[in-house]
C-alpha cells in the first residue's frame, strides 16, 4: 500500500507538517547525523513529501542531537571496501537530488545549526538553505578536499556567492573550522543566537515567514536561486565526485580521518 501521509515518524529523517510549516529532522544523532545512503534517500523522500504538501509555507530543517550534520559517515564509507566508488556515487546522486528539490520548493527553507555543519551533508545543506540560524557554539567545515573529494550539494557555486571567491577558496583549501561569529560576519549564515535560544528563534521565524504572501515569497525565491544557476552545476559536481571517490587518495583520506592522522596523498 502506498504511504499517502506527509509525515515520517521514524527512520534516519523525520518529517512533521503542521499549519503550513514542515519540520524536517536529520535523525542519526549517535552518528552526528552523518550522511549515508539511507539518510540521503530518506532526505530526498522527505523533500518530495514537502513538495507535494498543499499550502506548505516553510520548511524548518534541523538535526537531532548535538550536531546538525558532521558530514559523511566516514566509518560506513570505509566499510564498503572495493565498493566504495559505487557507494559514494549513489550517495552523491541522492544528495544532489535532495538539494535540487529543496532549492525548488515554493516553501522557504529555514535551517537551524548546532554543533558541526560539515561536508556535503552539513555545510552543503547550509548553503542550499534560504535562511540559516546558528547557535553561538556552531562550527562550519568544508571537509571535501580533506578526503580527496570536491564540494557537492551545490556548494561549489553557492559558497563563493555567499562569502566571495577568495574567501570560499581559502575555506575549501584549508578545511578549517569556521566559528559562528565568523560565519555571520562573512555572510555564510543569517543570524547567530545563544545556543539555548536556537530552537525557539527558528520556530518564531518559521511562524513569521509562514504569515507572508506565499505566491510572492515562492516567486522571489525562484528568481534568487535562478540567478545562481545551481542546477546547472549539480550534475558536474556529481560527475567530478564520481571520478574522485574511487581513487587511492580518497580511500587514504577516509582512513586518515578515521585514524585521526594526517593523510598522505599520492595523486592516484
Amino acid at each position: 500500500m502506498t504511504d499517502t501521509s506527509p509525515h515520517l515518524s521514524e527512520g534516519p529523517v523525520l518529517l512533521e507538517i503542521t499549519e503550513g510549516i514542515a519540520t524536517l529532522t536529520l535523525n542519526r544523532p549517535e552518528q552526528a547525523n552523518g550522511m549515508n545512503l539511507a539518510l540521503m534517500k530518506a532526505l530526498h523522500e522527505a523533500a518530495m513529501r514537502c513538495h507535494r504538501a498543499p499550502n506548505l509555507r516553510v520548511v524548518r530543517l534541523r538535526g537531532a542531537g548535538k550536531n546538525f550534520c558532521a558530514g559523511g559517515d566516514v566509518r560506513e564509507f570505509a566499510q564498503q571496501g572495493d565498493g566504495i566508488g559505487d557507494y559514494m556515487r549513489e550517495v552523491t546522486a541522492w544528495l544532489q537530488a535532495a538539494v535540487g528539490v529543496l532549492i525548488r520548493l515554493d516553501a522557504i527553507v529555514i535551517t537551524e545549526v548546532q554543533g558541526f555543519a560539515a561536508g556535503g551533508g552539513g555545510l552543503g545543506l547550509v548553503c542550499a538553505s534560504d535562511i540559516v540560524i546558528a547557535g553561538e557554539s556552531a562550527k562550519f567545515l568544508a571537509g571535501a578536499t580533506r578526503v580527496a573529494m570536491v564540494p557537492d550539494a551545490g556548494a561549489s557555486v553557492i559558497l563563493p556567492r555567499l562569502v566571495g571567491f577568495r574567501r570560499a577558496m581559502e575555506i575549501l583549501v584549508s578545511n578549517r573550522g569556521i566559528p559562528s561569529e565568523e560565519a555571520l560576519a562573512i555572510g555564510l549564515i543569517t543570524r547567530r543566537v545563544p545556543d539555548a535560544e536556537l530552537a525557539s528563534t527558528a520556530e518564531a521565524m518559521a511562524k513569521e515567514v509562514a504569515q507572508g504572501a506565499p505566491l510572492a515569497l515562492a516567486n522571489m525565491k525562484r528568481l534568487l536561486w535562478n540567478g545562481l544557476g545551481v542546477e546547472t552545476v549539480l550534475p558536474e559536481e556529481a560527475r567530478t565526485q564520481s571520478l574522485l571517490c574511487g581513487t587511492e587518495d580518497a580511500a587514504e583520506g577516509l582512513r586518515a580521518v578515521i585514524e585521526k592522522r594526517t593523510p598522505h596523498f599520492t595523486g592516484r
